[in-house]
């Protein structure tokens, strides 16, 4: 067995590799040729003191007991060739979800059919380009929709709190054998980056056509074929009817069209709580210096932070809490059909841009809706109401409405707003025009304590963008507890975040792996 070693490094010793390996050989008693193998098991920043410190998790092989193979990695992942086998698996939507199933399929020994409306991981692009620049929005392929789904345009974070759902280590490790950095497998906020996630994802891709199975773009479900409360497959854009014995429906959380057949078609769905509000934009300077407690953060990577608190408006409370925070990122535009303003936020892997975002949102409870006249779908109506308001009133186009925060809490429009991350511009707005009072009046009170938190968080130092409405899922589609199918329509499996049982990559691979394995089950 190695020894185990935990300790606490300066960043200069941390982020030095030699310096680092000494370190730890000296902390363990041990003179440089005693070791054979050091492995970082686990690695986080702790900012918490006047001094920063990197505390390492180090496993020590001794000359004696040389490190097993794959020591870091584990076992390589290996798929077999599914292309005659007797079951298929129609799989709806290419994000993390829809993938991690399909590879899962090919595993158990089933041939997964991908479905997906949008277009290849790299064609994307060329949609994105198009909101950016053009403020066009394609509502098949955009930030949200097209292979690899909402994640790999926007961020990339994998941190994950839902580790009683599966095995994260795993979904970890598959993402480093597609050419993710093993980094990934020891930080404890692990995180890819939206410049490295194409790659990955079309590894993914290539590995699933590599076994048999099947991948389409550019291929929209538009119906379904029910039979007998059995769901038999679905009908394309193209009027192409596709049967399988099981659909996993992994569509993501701006499928809204989804939302509305299976309404449409009697399949149920419910309402369910989400959060709402904006995006607030720093210079990133500002928050390294707020949380390091010093001018510059050297080798440091970009500050973050995570802030929550409770608000009361009319003797109801409800929390405000930060979503998605990025580091040295950049705002993007995240609508999904013309007419609409949708913001997020995302890091290249070196997190190296000027500016910091974050979300800043408040929970949206059922109370809050209209239900008794939109049913299950008054949570989607609510977004849609906000999102087309904010677009209205910044001119029609996805140049997006801001305010500067401090103008914000003192109730008054912003004569100039500061430079921004945000490619297709910012409009002076007040934001309460958007947001209604009681959201807004939730996001003051949130920005307030924040700003007892973090100095010079909560002055006309930030601005805010609006709106960041698709944190999660409006809806629900129900499943049964034990085999994941929709209780009352056979064949069924609703899976990921678009179903509302996932909320990331991480916990979205997991579910799609889940469910595959329901499927096969079954």
């Amino acid at each position: 067995m190695p020894l185990e070693l935990d300790l606490a490094l300066p960043p200069e010793v941390a982020y030095d590799e030699l310096a680092r390996y000494a370190a730890i050989l000296a902390a363990a008693g041990l003179h440089p040729g005693e070791a054979d193998f050091v492995h970082i098991r686990k690695r986080s920043l702790d900012a918490r003191g006047r001094r920063p410190l990197v505390r390492l998790r180090a496993d020590i092989y001794l000359r004696a007991e040389p490190a097993p193979a794959h020591a870091l990695l584990g076992p390589w992942f290996s798929y077999p060739d599914v292309r005659h086998a007797k079951r298929r698996v129609l799989v709806v939507g290419a994000g993390p979800a829809g993938l991690f199933a399909a590879l899962r399929c090919i595993e158990l020994g089933m041939r997964p059919i991908v479905l997906e409306r949008g277009r290849d991981v790299r064609a994307r692009r060329r949609d994105l380009a198009a909101i950016n620049k053009e403020h066009r929005v394609d509502p098949d392929s955009n930030y949200c929709f097209g292979e690899g789904g909402a994640g790999t345009y926007s961020d990339g974070k994998l941190y994950t709190r839902a580790t009683k759902r599966g095995d994260v280590g795993r979904i970890l490790r598959r993402l480093v054998q597609h050419g993710a950095t093993p980094d990934i497998l020891v930080d404890a906020h692990p995180h890819i980056g939206t410049n490295k996630l194409p790659a990955v994802v079309q590894s993914l891709r290539d590995v699933i056509i590599a076994a048999g199975g099947e991948v389409r773009f550019e291929t929209r479900v538009e119906d379904f074929i029910l039979e007998n409360n059995y769901l038999r497959g679905v009908v394309t854009q193209t009027g192409e009817a596709i049967e399988a014995e099981a659909t996993v429906l992994a569509t993501g959380h701006s499928a809204r069209d989804i939302y509305e057949l299976l309404h449409r078609r009697g399949v149920a769905i419910e309402a369910k709580p989400f959060a709402l509000g904006v995006r607030v934009e720093h210079p990133q300077a500002l928050i390294d210096r707020a949380q390091y407690g010093r001018p510059e953060r050297g080798l440091l990577p970009a500050a973050s932070y995570a802030l929550v608190e409770q608000t009361q408006v009319r003797e109801a409370r409800r929390g405000v809490f930060s979503f998605c925070m990025c580091p040295g990122g950049f705002i993007v535009p995240a609508a999904t059909a013309p007419g609409e303003i949708v913001v997020n936020g995302m890091s290249p892997s070196r997190r190296d841009s000027r500016f910091a975002n974050s979300g800043i949102v408040a929970a949206v409870e059922l109370v809050d809706l209209d239900v008794a006249r939109h049913g299950p779908l008054a949570g989607l109506r609510f977004q849609q109401a906000i999102e087309q308001a904010a677009c209205r009133l910044a001119g029609g186009t996805q140049a997006a409405p801001a305010q500067l925060l401090g103008d914000f809490l003192q109730k008054k429009q912003s004569p100039t707003l500061l430079e921004t991350s945000y490619q297709p511009g910012l409009v002076s707005v007040e934001l309460d025009a958007i947001l209604g009072p009681a959201l807004s009046e939730r996001l003051r009170q949130g920005f307030r304590a924040f700003g007892r938190k973090i100095p010079d968080f909560a002055t006309n130092a930030a601005q805010i963008v609006g709106v960041e409405s698709r944190t999660s899922s409006p809806i629900r589609i129900p499943r049964d507890n034990e085999t994941l199918r929709h209780p009352t329509v056979a064949g069924l499996y609703p899976c990921g975040e678009g179903a509302g049982y996932a909320g990331g990559i991480v916990s979205a691979a997991m579910d799609g792996e889940r469910v595959a394995e329901a499927v096969f089950g079954e």
